[in-house]
């Protein structure tokens, strides 16, 4: 007779247990969240007015005392169904500043907006592909100081190891690159800078003024690209001087914001600090640009709203293993480096990161504490004030619509609430991680079968034929 698992032996446990019911509940309500946070507590709604108690909770009723809620972590590699909600958000947060929708106004959809691409410049030939092409093919290139040959003539596919991995680590310039990331925020903030001082100067306002006009806003998300160099992809969008209530003045055109953040991504200069190990850097984007218009209202040229914000939002949901981007924790030691299971470019990349982490010129960049990152110190994904909504403010949304739906109180009555949370642990027993990945796959499950219906009915609607409702 087969022995029962260790997680087989707790699922029994747990489905043993009286409120296993409620257990089962939990875990559903979380979407099937790999890492759970539990907390200890009570909560109790109010109607302002009257002061008459309309709902009280109290985990001292529930499994263990317990309520289990989600971990909200946004890589995939760490829990995917909490990483397809934050992609939810995501999409809503950028799609907003697209169209309009939740106190931003449907009349941003006609402002002046871009697709903006910004990359790193090149710290070295790397191994590519190039739509079947032979990957760097030159004649009689010989080889390169270090004996290695500086061309290659094989066509890589896409998912190749050896694609983004140096020519030749000795001639590839790694301090370059992990500098580079470090003052990539520096670059992207003198970026958006020189954007409005471009601006200003073509329609001649004084550099000062610029805001009294117009003003810039942006919604942007960071990649990292084979060779494991971050570039940004931003949307741009130009309102009146109060934000997206205001529209923008008649000067404002897409052409000329065009031009404006072309020029802008070209002047951009940040010096890095003087080390006598590396010298003093002058760091740029690089060379590759691109600012496609976004469609608006009737225009059959540039990129669709909703396909700008899915590209966003999948991208933000993707884990350091899924891309060249080190690794999903951090490394607090050297020997953590040299145990992570990266390539051989990127774990040259980290260990730069370690030895110039260590020297005084550069502490302040926190090279040690990013090397996980290969440096680079900013969010996934950043904005600015007035683009759109926030995440908290859709969190907000959605537990306010699931306080109303549990408790049956109107969302539009008065009401005060007062919470008492303690946390208490996180993370699932072997039994409770079977289930919970159960109840995760039903979910991706059942919203890959609506996708496919819906699909369905767009194919059969463009087709004129018959959809059943």
């Amino acid at each position: 007779m087969r022995q029962l698992s260790e997680a087989d032996q707790d699922v029994i446990r747990l489905a043993q247990d009286p409120q296993f019911p409620r257990f089962l509940e939990q875990i559903t309500a979380t979407g099937g969240c790999a890492h759970p946070v539990h907390l200890s507590g009570s909560t109790t709604t109010r109607d302002i007015a009257t002061e008459e108690v309309l709902h009280h909770y109290d985990t001292r009723n529930e499994p263990g005392e317990r309520l289990s809620v989600r971990c909200r972590n946004r890589r995939a590699t760490i829990c995917a169904p909490c990483s397809r909600l934050h992609a939810g958000d995501t999409f809503h947060l950028v799609r907003t500043g697209l169209v309009g929708g939740k106190n931003i106004p449907a009349h941003v959809r006609e402002r002046p907006r871009l697709f903006v691409t910004l990359t790193a410049p090149s710290f070295g030939p790397v191994h590519r592909t190039a739509a079947g092409e032979r990957c760097r093919p030159r004649r009689n290139a010989g080889r390169c100081e270090h004996g290695r040959p500086v061309t290659c003539g094989a066509v890589h596919n896409a998912t190749q190891a050896v694609v983004g991995q140096p020519l030749c680590p000795g001639c590839y310039d790694y301090p370059a690159h992990v500098l580079w990331h470090a003052h990539a925020g520096q670059l992207w903030d003198r970026f958006t800078r020189a954007t409005r001082r471009s601006l200003a100067t073509a329609v001649g306002l004084p550099q000062t003024r610029f805001r009294d006009h117009a003003r810039l806003s942006f919604a942007k998300v960071a990649e990292y690209q084979k060779r494991a160099a971050v570039h940004v992809h931003a949307v741009v969008r130009l309102d009146g001087p109060d934000g997206p209530h205001t529209p923008p003045p008649a000067w404002a055109t897409p052409e000329l914001l065009t031009s404006a953040v072309q020029g802008a991504a070209r002047s951009v200069l940040v010096r890095s600090p003087y080390s006598p190990a590396v010298g003093e850097l002058e760091l740029r984007w690089g060379t590759q640009l691109d600012a496609q218009p976004i469609r608006a209202f009737g225009d059959t040229d540039g990129l669709a709203d909703d396909a700008v914000a899915a590209y966003v939002a999948k991208y933000v949901t993707k884990g350091a293993s899924d891309t060249a981007a080190g690794t999903d924790h951090r490394l607090l030691t050297r020997d953590d480096i040299e145990a992570a299971a990266v390539s051989p470019h990127i774990r040259t990349l980290m260990r730069t990161c370690w030895h110039l982490g260590g020297l005084p010129e550069y502490e302040p960049l926190r090279l040690r504490a990013w090397a996980h990152t290969l440096g680079y110190r900013g969010h996934i994904l950043t904005k600015s004030h007035l683009y759109s909504t926030s995440y908290t403010a859709l969190r907000a949304q959605r537990a306010e619509h699931q306080r109303s739906t549990t408790t049956g109180i109107p969302d539009d009555l008065g009401v005060a609430t007062d919470s008492h949370w303690r946390y208490i642990g996180s993370g699932h027993t072997p039994g409770a991680a079977l289930i919970a990945a159960g109840i995760a796959e039903d979910h991706a499950r059942s919203r890959q079968l609506y996708t496919e219906a819906r699909q369905g009915q767009e194919w059969a609607k463009a087709h004129g034929l018959g959809v059943e409702p």
